[in-house]
C-alpha cells in the first residue's frame, strides 16, 4: 500500500544510541513530504487530464464511427444513384431508339407510298394525255373532213324554204 504524506508525517522512528539529528531527519521527511503530496497531486491531475482524452478519444472516436458510416452511407447513395442513371440512361437510349426505328420506319412507308402515288400519277397522266391526243386528232380530223367545205358551199334559198313550208301547211 502507497504511504501518504499524512503517514510519513506521523512516522516515529525509533531511537537509537547515536542515532541521527532529530530536526535534521524531521526535516527531510517534511521536504520528502512536500515532494510526495506534489507527486500526488500531480498523479491525481495527471489520472483527471487521462480520464478527460480517453473520454475525449471514446468521443472522437464515435465520432469517427458516425462519419464513417456516414461516408458508407453517401457511398452507397451514390452508387445507388450512379446505377439509377445508368438504368435511366439505357432506358432513354432504348427508348430513343425505339423512336427513331419507328419515325425511319414511318418515314420510309410514307416514302413507299408517295412513290407509289408518284407512278399511279405518271400512268394516269400518260392514259390522260393519250387520250387526250386521240380526243384532239378525233377533233382535228373532224375540223378537216370535206364536210366543212360542202357546209360552206351550200346555198339555203329562202323564198323556196317558205313555199315549201307553206305547202306542208
Amino acid at each position: 500500500m502507497a504511504l501518504s504524506p499524512l503517514d510519513i508525517h506521523n512516522k516515529e522512528f525509533s531511537s537509537k544510541f547515536r542515532g541521527y539529528d532529530e530536526d535534521e531527519v524531521n526535516e527531510f521527511l517534511e521536504q520528502i513530504m512536500k515532494d510526495y503530496e506534489n507527486v500526488l497531486e500531480e498523479n491525481k491531475e495527471l489520472k483527471n487530464s487521462l480520464k478527460q482524452t480517453k473520454e475525449q478519444i471514446s468521443h472522437f472516436n464515435s465520432i469517427e464511427d458516425t462519419l464513417q458510416k456516414s461516408i458508407l452511407v453517401a457511398q452507397e447513395a451514390a452508387e445507388d444513384v450512379r446505377r439509377n442513371s445508368m438504368k435511366e440512361s439505357k432506358l432513354i437510349i432504348r427508348e430513343a431508339e425505339k423512336n427513331a426505328d419507328r419515325i425511319v420506319h414511318e418515314a420510309l412507308s410514307r416514302a413507299r407510298k408517295i412513290s407509289v402515288e408518284i407512278e399511279d400519277l405518271k400512268k394516269q397522266s400518260k392514259v390522260f394525255r393519250t387520250r387526250f391526243k386521240m380526243l384532239i386528232e378525233a377533233q382535228l380530223d373532224l375540223i378537216q373532213s370535206d364536210d366543212w367545205d360542202k357546209l360552206l358551199e351550200y346555198e339555203i334559198n329562202a323564198e323556196r324554204l317558205e313555199a315549201v313550208a307553206d305547202e306542208e301547211l
